[in-house]
């Protein structure tokens, strides 16, 4: 299953220059859901991005992040690194350094919504375990990798930009996915 990419910034460390040198070393941070929701608003200003600026890294920033990157001639990596980041008018340091806003988690979920939230979690690929109903630490591990994914900060807990980014109704979330 393909999955969408987080929204990490990519940094490279140059290596000294030697005879046989091996490839630069290279690292990715992800991206605080302010940083990627200013990352949004700048691809939405260049025209690349038609979504909202969410804070959530999905299939259609990844898809306009590409396609900015092409439009302005860079390397297309679809992963933010300093080029793209300048290219956006972005300073990379600065987007490390957003803050993360921890929203607050949902109020208490019945059993339906649990179950709804591991099939959904199972359809994308992040869960393995039953469809039973109960919040165990299989279906928080499962969580966390989802945010891990899609670039939310992986803390296990549901809160709506998790469930937004499950594709689930955060005020409703035994709803089936959109």
């Amino acid at each position: 299953m393909l999955r969408p990419a987080a929204a990490v910034l990519f940094l490279v460390m140059a290596a000294p220059a030697l005879a046989q040198s091996p490839p630069p070393l290279a690292y990715a941070q992800p991206l605080a859901p302010p940083a990627v929701r200013a990352v949004q608003e700048r691809l939405h200003q260049s025209g690349a991005y038609a979504g909202g600026a969410d804070g959530v890294w999905g299939q259609d920033s990844q898809s306009a992040l590409e396609q900015f990157q092409r439009s302005h001639g860079l390397q297309v990596t679809g992963q933010i690194n300093p080029a793209t980041a300048s290219a956006l008018g972005l300073n990379s340091v600065q987007l490390l350094q957003l803050p993360v806003q921890e929203p607050p988690a949902l109020p208490r979920l019945d059993a339906d919504a649990i179950r709804n939230i591991q099939a959904r979690l199972r359809t994308l690929g992040f869960y393995s375990g039953g469809i039973d109903g109960t919040w165990g630490a299989a279906t928080q591990d499962a969580v966390a990798r989802m945010q891990q994914n899609r670039g939310l900060q992986p803390t296990g807990r549901l809160d709506a930009p998790t469930v937004t980014a499950m594709g689930l109704d955060p005020n409703n979330p035994a709803a089936p996915a959109r």
